[in-house]
């Protein structure tokens, strides 16, 4: 399991470069399918799970970083 065999800081990074690391990791994970099913059951407050981002109890498509949005989009 990737979440045992690599720092554990990595699932819970504020760094969205981190954060898809860990959710590349999990995509190799047998257990993805039932780590992603208890943390909905559980409403995790926040981390990766089962391969998605969780911040305050459920799943967003992407963790923005620390600090006010940019104006102009990075290309």
């Amino acid at each position: 399991m990737p979440c045992r065999n690599n720092d554990p800081e990595l699932w819970f990074a504020e760094q969205t470069a981190q954060v898809e690391q860990a959710k590349a990791l999990c995509r190799e994970c047998p257990l993805m399918a039932g780590c992603l099913a208890g943390a909905l059951e559980r409403q995790e407050p926040w981390g990766v799970w089962g391969g998605e981002v969780f911040i305050g109890g459920v799943v967003v498509p992407t963790k923005r970083g620390r600090g006010r949005p940019r104006k102009h989009p990075v290309v």
